[in-house]
């Protein structure tokens, strides 16, 4: 979970929890922990390259535990803010960036509606190695459909007594934009 991050990973949590103390407190980064059903942190995500002015933001800093990884509750982390982005900020435009190599990131960002826009070569050196960086977006004129694709899939009637989907993310959005 921590290859394409740049920090990590941590030997203890004493270290792990010195690092987010630390970072807790930054305005840009704004880092937000994800708690699950039963009060557990479970991840962390951050809103960052905060711009008001442009109204754009960038959700980073992505870090899922086993515990949330392809969960229910990642997908409603990831929707309680892009709701925030959208609709309380009133942002025009919301970015993922990840490591060009992170196939799961990059499948996430696609299932989530965010729009591939190119891939930054040699963007930033991280770990001692050459980072591309794969950009995505989602802007505010998608945001309806996708709001609500994301609110009918999140129902809780959507997901059996084991928690497993009865229809995908993809057949709520095709729905959405006409698509068979």
């Amino acid at each position: 979970m921590w290859t394409y991050l740049p920090y990590g990973p941590f030997a203890e949590f004493a270290t792990y929890a010195s690092w987010l103390t630390r970072v807790a407190n930054q305005g840009d980064p704004m880092f937000f922990a994800i708690i699950d059903e039963s009060s557990q942190a479970v991840g962390v995500a951050a809103f960052q390259r905060i711009d008001p002015n442009a109204g754009s933001i960038e959700v980073g800093h992505l870090a899922f535990s086993p515990a949330l990884q392809r969960r229910r509750a990642a997908t409603e982390a990831m929707f309680v803010m892009m709701r925030t982005v959208f609709d309380e900020l009133g942002y025009r435009r919301y970015e993922w960036k990840c490591d060009a190599l992170n196939q799961a990131s990059r499948r996430a960002a696609e299932r989530l509606g965010f729009t591939y826009e190119g891939t930054f070569r040699q963007a930033n050196v991280v770990k001692n190695r050459n980072r591309d960086t794969a950009w995505y977006s989602i802007i505010d004129s998608e945001w309806p459909p996708l709001r609500l694709a994301l609110s009918q899939w999140l129902q809780r009637d959507n997901f059996d007594e084991s928690g497993r989907q009865r229809r995908s993310l993809s057949e709520f959005a095709s729905q959405r934009s006409g698509h068979p």
